[in-house]
């Protein structure tokens, strides 16, 4: 057999992915914060942007024609190139704003003041003001660790106790729970050949003194000496202080357990009684530590905002997510058409850099407010009457709307949030599969979890509702959900079990 080469000639369509398309898909999916970066480092790199400087009056007519003159010189050598036409960026020009400009002599007896209003005093300070009014609008987090070794530098200790106390600070979590048992902590501290060997009641003692510090609970080595220690910090007068320490004591497990009808028979304690009892026990904290918890809350900036206007949902942008920004007209008028040099290459790469970088930032707000508004549309339900009325939605829906692909949606709802008279939401929680109903509908999986929330808060706390009750209750508004189902949404919304939920009322 003979191979022979040989030449073929082939036609056939391929998507090529440009490096304008993949900027366009990258600002697409990007989220608010990694926008702002990507905006502010094309800013930094690219000289043909800016931003426009809202103090200054920047929208003079003679401005605006020299940016004409320059897109239509561009215009030429791009057509002559073989590229594009570049986009018309004067959508994101600056609004005019006629600030005035100063006068070159002020009277004699005019104060500035009179004029123009003064700055706030926080930017006329200097830096060390600014330093420390910065340092007063954002303390330092203080961790449970920080405030424990605070207050055990102010108690008065020996070197040997304070060796014991800095230990057992060591073995403390943020819970405020002991993550070792005293016994380790004192064979670490314990030196062979030391004339005076350390005791275990040393230990024990330290760490009855740290015990008391706060908050109340700390050093605990498990939720039942936490709790204890919580008891015997409370005035020797409290009510029901005696019942509370004896059910803490010897019938804790049947308190976690909820075993009430065992716990009123063992402690002799009447139904009355065991209810005032609970509710000092139910008044202490069994983990501590959270108390210090002062980590800062993570803010969340909506790209799109709904209100209502008029009986009709409106769409809009935010327009705090990104700056706006602009080609320097004064850098773009610098361009010669017919120059050929380094110098003028590279000042024209730059500005149709920058005419794509804008365009593909109003082709990313452009998607993004169409696949809002389609989702409004479809989840007006949601809007008027709550999570119950939410619709089944998937990716595929919207995209067939926007006449977009389901990846391009995925990219689009994907950290993506949305203000709404009922809160702020990410895109994704709008989507959500169906049940089928005996009617021949269908019901979303968001709507069952509303149901199924909404059912268990109007439960009886004496005998709370079992999944296999809801799933029948459910079956009863006509929504189709096995057992498993039900228990399946209950864990996702973090409710617990039945049994976890029974009450003594």
């Amino acid at each position: 057999m003979v191979m022979k080469a040989s030449l073929q000639l082939k036609m056939g369509q391929s998507l090529t992915m440009t490096p304008q398309l993949q900027q366009a898909i990258r600002l697409l999916q990007l989220s608010t914060l990694d926008l702002q970066q990507e905006i502010q480092q094309a800013l930094d790199s690219n000289p043909m942007l800016e931003t426009p400087d809202d103090d200054e009056g920047t929208d003079s007519d003679q401005e605006r024609e020299r940016e004409r003159e320059t897109d239509r010189s561009d215009d030429q050598v791009t057509a002559s190139e073989g590229s594009e036409n570049p986009w018309d960026e004067s959508d994101w020009s600056a609004d005019n704003n006629d600030t005035g400009t100063i006068p070159d002599d002020l009277p004699v007896d005019t104060a500035w003041d009179d004029i123009y209003q003064s700055a706030p005093a926080s930017s006329s300070r200097g830096d060390d003001d600014n330093d420390s009014d910065f340092e007063s609008r954002n303390p330092a987090t203080e961790t449970l660790r920080d405030h424990l070794e605070w207050q055990l530098n102010l108690t008065p200790l020996n070197e040997r106790d304070s060796a014991i106390a800095h230990a057992l600070l060591d073995a403390v979590d943020d819970r405020g729970y002991l993550t070792s048992e005293v016994e380790e902590i004192h064979s670490g501290l314990v030196t062979e050949g030391d004339e005076d060997p350390l005791e275990l009641d040393e230990v024990e003692a330290v760490l009855h003194r740290l015990q008391h510090f706060d908050p109340p609970g700390v050093f605990a080595r498990d939720l039942q000496d936490c709790l204890l220690i919580q008891l015997n910090q409370l005035p020797p007068d409290t009510p029901w202080l005696a019942q509370a320490r004896l059910v803490i004591t010897h019938y804790i497990n049947l308190l976690g357990n909820r075993d009430y009808a065992q716990l009123l028979r063992r402690s002799r304690l009447k139904e009355d009684q065991l209810r005032e009892v609970l509710a000092v026990i139910t008044s202490l904290n069994p983990h501590p530590g959270d108390s210090l918890d002062r980590s800062e809350p993570d803010y969340v900036i909506p790209d799109v905002i709904v209100r209502k206007e008029k009986g009709r949902w409106r769409v809009e942008l935010n327009p705090e997510i990104a700056p706006r920004i602009r080609v320097n007209a004064s850098y773009a008028s610098l361009i010669r058409r017919a120059d050929s040099s380094a110098d003028n290459t590279y000042m024209r790469d730059q500005l149709q850099e920058a005419k794509w970088f804008i365009k593909s930032l109003q082709s990313r707000n452009e998607t993004l407010l169409k696949v809002a508004t389609r989702i409004v549309e479809h989840q007006q339900g949601f809007l008027d009457h709550g999570e119950e009325a939410m619709k089944p939605l998937i990716l595929s829906d919207i995209a067939q709307a926007v006449e977009m692909h389901e990846s391009t949606i995925s990219r689009v709802t994907t950290q993506k949030y949305m203000h709404t008279p009922r809160g702020i939401f990410e895109l994704k929680y709008f989507f959500s599969s169906h049940v089928s109903t005996d009617e021949g509908g269908e019901c979303s999986s968001t709507a069952i979890r509303a149901m199924i929330k909404k059912l268990i808060a109007a439960e009886t706390p004496k005998k709370p509702l079992s999944d296999s009750k809801i799933a029948t209750m459910l079956g009863e508004q006509g929504i189709k959900v096995a057992r498993r189902t039900v228990a399946k949404y209950r864990e996702a919304m973090h409710i617990p079990p039945s049994n976890e939920r029974k009450r003594l009322v």
